[in-house]
């Protein structure tokens, strides 16, 4: 199965422009490393922080366009690997992805659960509801919602009260970063199903990389490397999408930041390329 790599250019819910500029970083990398061109779908909006209802109606098409690139390339026998500024386009992928699979879990790796509501919300940010908004827990208005059930949250430590009664409801299955069995209790919560993973890179500690919402405790580097090169071991990668790359100005921090990130991404683009069979 090939490999199709999409840098969603476009703007979901973008509020500074160090997200958008890190996933630039990061495609031409991951394309050298899987040997495909990356494709680039729309243009850069400009950063701000607006309410998520204003933010899910101009960003509409940008989210649509994310689903629609995981449904293509599912139903052309490849894999999705997306790279977005923001967890926002899960509105859509999540939905995309499950309907071709529906036997798959979703692994959502993230230092936040991003399951508030409209009626749970301190910030009123889209892309810290866009998880409860993918499970159904309010309506986008964009795609089918996801079963909560197939969803696996790990490396999660920052929660506002009402996204943690939520989750505390719902039958999806939340790891913290701090447990010291993470990567057992994450191999056990997916039991072998194929996964479709969501990788936002503030699931690292951010004394190790820059995040715009830091959340002390997170993954070392070299643990979250681990973890996913166990998934890979016993799960099917059915695809990839990987958001909040917030790159440092700064050349030099920016390419230090982007040699970590592509580090913990080794076992998944091994997956993907299926050097990890050829190994085996």
């Amino acid at each position: 199965m090939n490999v199709s790599v999409v840098l969603l250019r476009c703007r979901t819910s973008d509020r500074t422009p160090a997200a958008g500029r890190g996933a630039e970083t990061l495609a031409p990398l991951v394309g050298a490393a899987l040997g495909v061109e990356p494709r680039v779908i729309g243009s850069a909006g400009e950063p701000r922080a607006a309410r998520y209802d204003d933010d899910l109606r101009d960003s509409r098409g940008c989210l649509l366009e994310a689903g629609g690139q995981v449904d293509d390339a599912l139903s052309g026998g490849k894999r999705p690997l997306l790279l977005g500024g923001d967890c926002s386009l899960c509105l859509t992928t999540l939905a995309a992805a499950l309907r071709h699979r529906p036997e798959a879990r979703v692994l959502w790796l993230d230092g936040h659960g991003d399951y508030n509501t409209p009626e749970t919300t301190e910030s009123g940010f889209l892309g810290g509801m866009c998880l409860a908004g993918a499970c159904g827990e309010w309506d986008a208005g964009l795609a089918e919602p996801v079963r909560p059930e197939r969803v696996v949250l790990a490396g999660v430590r920052n929660l506002d009260d009402g996204e943690r009664q939520l989750l505390e409801r719902s039958p999806a299955t939340v790891i913290g970063a701090s447990a010291v069995e993470t990567l057992v209790a994450v191999k056990n919560a997916l039991d072998g199903a194929p996964a479709f993973v969501h990788l936002d890179l503030d699931v690292i500690d951010p004394e190790h990389f820059p995040a715009q919402f830091p959340a002390p405790g997170g993954l070392h580097p070299d643990k979250l490397y681990d973890l996913l090169d166990s998934v890979t071991e016993d799960c099917e990668l059915v695809g990839l999408e990987v958001t909040a790359f917030e790159a440092p100005e700064d050349e030099r921090a920016r390419r230090v930041a982007a040699e970590t990130a592509m580090h913990v991404l080794e076992p998944l683009l091994d997956a993907l390329s299926g050097e990890r069979q050829s190994r085996e």
